[in-house]
């Protein structure tokens, strides 16, 4: 499931996009996925389509924060995926909360070739 959401999100033109393995920091999920989009009707539409992608495949899951478009966080179960508006974003640096320091030349990112 988490290779189906980052090629959605990269196919949609998410920017930054960055997966953080959560096995053995929690419980709730075994992966978070965070990504950028440029404006809050793109962050609604990136966590849209890819809400509708994964019920296509099959997949379950619940999407909050589409009233605005700052954070939009979708649950499907073992993945947890945020999206985010840049300033929104550098704001609450969820990468530094689970450890990780987000800086782009240090992390594995899933950017369209």
């Amino acid at each position: 499931m988490k290779d189906l959401v980052v090629k959605t999100l990269d196919n949609d033109k998410a920017e930054d996009i960055v997966d953080i393995n959560l096995s053995g920091k929690t419980s709730i999920a075994d992966h978070m996925v965070i990504c950028t989009g440029r404006s809050s009707r793109q962050v609604i539409a990136l966590a849209e389509n890819l809400s509708e992608t994964l019920n296509k495949n099959g997949y379950k899951s619940r999407l909050e924060g589409c009233d605005t478009g700052d954070w939009v966080i979708l649950d499907a179960g073992d993945i947890i995926v945020h999206v985010f508006r840049p300033e929104v974003r550098e704001f609450y640096k969820l990468e530094k909360m689970w450890g990780v320091d987000f800086n782009p030349s240090d992390h594995n990112l899933y950017l369209s070739a």
